[in-house]
């Protein structure tokens, strides 16, 4: 693993959404359920903090029928990978973990 430049991100610090790009980094894709049971809020509430991590270029949400019934999943982009792990780097900077 390569040395990140510790950053902090409004964008990503939000509880939720460090939570969600946290469950997306060490996977390919998740579906929204798991996501929301996961984190431990709504449908409503996710869908908040997932609009504000699309809109910044840092989650990709894809929408698929399966078994006549739209299923959402979510992937972390390479802007947001880049993002949460300098966010991460500079918590541990501060903290001094």
């Amino acid at each position: 693993m390569t040395a990140v430049e510790p950053r902090f991100d409004p964008v990503v610090h939000a509880p939720p959404r460090l939570q969600v790009c946290g469950l997306l980094a060490v996977v390919e894709t998740m579906d929204f359920a798991t996501v929301r049971e996961q984190v431990g809020v709504s449908d409503s509430v996710l869908s908040k903090h997932v609009k504000q991590l699309e809109e910044a270029g840092y989650v990709r949400v894809h929408k698929a029928t399966r078994a006549s019934r739209v299923r959402t999943s979510l992937s972390l982009t390479a802007t947001g990978r880049a993002a949460f792990d300098a966010h991460v780097a500079e918590l541990r900077r501060i903290t001094g973990g």
